[in-house]
């Protein structure tokens, strides 16, 4: 496998609001426990659609796993500007993703113009990779469903890899007993 998308939740449908929400490091510490093996495997390219939550968050996790290891990150959005209604902090950070990304191309030109925009995105990504990295409880999809269930379409089965609630809890219980101050 050379190719991985990931993507997942919005932050407002796992009622994430702050840029500060200590849960955002555990979801960060659950993706990079997936992908580290991966590249040692060989991956070589990280695409995402640049989407706020998992997906920017993913962003960061590559960013500083480049300091260590080689791989790319690709970020490949529905259309321009697709950050312009976000809250202006998480527009600073997507313009700083966007410029250090090894490879940044809308998928459309000009401003948003319709849904059709977000399913040809989903369809692009599923079919240029080779496997995707999902982070999604299957009870409460969410919108990730949308690229989902167009990834068991074109991907093998075995080729879509999901981070559950459950392996959050285990990197929260990990994270936990990391802590010297846990058995004190």
């Amino acid at each position: 496998m050379k190719i991985l998308t990931v993507t997942g939740y919005k932050p407002m449908e796992i009622n994430i609001f702050k840029e500060d929400d200590p849960r955002i490091t555990y979801i960060k510490a659950a993706i990079t426990k997936r992908l580290i093996p991966l590249i040692e495997e060989g991956l070589e390219w990280i695409l995402i659609s640049g989407q706020m939550g998992i997906e920017l968050w993913t962003a960061e996790v590559v960013l500083d796993l480049q300091q260590e290891y080689n791989v790319k990150l690709g970020i490949f959005p529905p259309f321009e500007n697709q950050e312009s209604r976000w809250p202006e902090t998480i527009q600073e950070k997507y313009q700083m993703i966007t410029t250090t990304a090894d490879f940044y191309k809308p998928i459309y030109k000009g401003d948003y113009q319709g849904v059709f925009q977000f399913k040809a995105k989903n369809m692009w990504l599923a079919d240029k990779s080779d496997a995707c990295l999902l982070l999604m409880d299957s009870e409460y999809p969410g919108s990730t469903r949308f690229f989902y269930e167009i990834a068991k379409q074109v991907m093998e089965e075995q080729a879509i890899f999901i981070i559950t609630p459950a392996d959050l809890d285990d990197v929260v219980e990990e994270i936990r007993m990391a802590d010297p101050d846990y058995w004190g």
